[in-house]
């Protein structure tokens, strides 16, 4: 059977891929992402937080200076109501705090409150230790096709 799906790798490398190893792929990736989450799914649901409330915390933690709420949404790559909401429940939950920018009265920086800073901290090791046992099980020669696998995954193809 002919491939129906003919992608470029390198500048003469090309990659033939069958239409049901397409479909596999794309089954193993969603069934993948599922239990992904779920790894982190006692640290998250033990605090009423899901996937998105996560998210929002690592991406707080990782972003020096303390994000405003723009820069968050712009990282994150979300619509403003969504990011709103998962905001609003962090803040309400005490996890999350809205300070004054020293700069910009008007602009609201976001800092991770000591409870904020475990609860990231927890989930975060569930999926950091999860991605380890996978990455041994795939050996060390296949992370770096791992990770530009996932990083090909981010880019914004029209």
């Amino acid at each position: 059977m002919p491939a129906k799906s003919l992608r470029t790798i390198g500048p003469e490398r090309l990659l033939y891929l069958r239409e049901e190893e397409l479909d596999q792929a794309v089954d193993l990736f969603f069934l993948a992402s599922r239990r992904f989450w779920r790894t982190a799914e006692n640290a998250l649901t033990a605090r009423n937080l899901g996937p998105a409330h996560y998210r929002a915390l690592a991406a707080i933690r990782r972003m020096e200076p303390p994000p405003s709420v723009t820069q968050l949404r712009e990282r994150l790559g979300v619509r403003k109501q969504s990011l709103a909401r998962v905001l609003d429940g962090l803040e309400r939950a005490g996890l999350v705090a809205k300070h004054a920018d020293a700069r910009d009265a008007r602009q609201r920086k976001l800092v991770l409150t000591e409870a904020g800073r475990i609860a990231e901290r927890d989930a975060s090791a569930a999926l950091r230790e999860r991605l380890a046992q996978a990455f041994r099980t795939i050996g060390d020669q296949s992370v770096p096709g791992a990770l530009a696998l996932l990083e090909a995954l981010t880019e914004e193809k029209p």
